[in-house]
């Protein structure tokens, strides 16, 4: 059954969210922002970050995608990380006509501030099993200078 583009994927959900969910009504006041990957949209990338005696670990969920389908990328202190998913389902009959041609294609991204002093070569990463693991560099403390140079510091 074709429903318009005014529905999004369920028209029933659409029509009482309003009444039954709290959080509905800003979601539906900003539909532009779900609409690529639809109301599961918030739930892409979702990352859990845990400090480790030698810096940092990430783990970033990537749901459906091939560790081919993701990039990273190192600039200006930025770490962003990047999949593109592209999918194609395609029906046809005995004479080769198709009866069903589906394509969907979506890039989500997402940049973490890791500091200029980090570089590429200090961050590991493992993708296995939809998860993207990255290891990074705790940052380095520098001393600061005392502001007067004639002064002792204690410890």
């Amino acid at each position: 059954m074709f429903m318009p583009a005014v529905f999004h994927e369920n028209l029933f959900d659409d029509f009482f969210d309003p009444f039954w969910n709290d959080g509905a009504l800003e979601r539906a006041m900003n539909r532009e922002e779900r609409e690529t990957f639809g109301k599961r949209g918030a739930n892409m990338m979702k990352t859990d970050v845990k400090q480790t005696d030698n810096g940092y670990e990430m783990a970033v969920d990537l749901p459906g995608c091939k560790k081919e389908d993701v990039q990273m990328e190192l600039s200006d202190g930025y770490l962003t990380i990047q999949a593109v998913r592209n999918h194609s389902n395609d029906e046809k009959d005995n004479d080769g006509r198709y009866l069903r041609r589906e394509t969907f294609s979506g890039t989500c991204a997402r940049s973490f501030y890791v500091g200029d002093a980090v570089k590429k070569e200090d961050i590991h990463a493992k993708f296995e099993d939809g998860v993207l693991h990255v290891e990074l560099p705790a940052p380095q403390q520098t001393k600061a200078l005392p502001e007067n140079p004639n002064l002792i510091e204690i410890e």
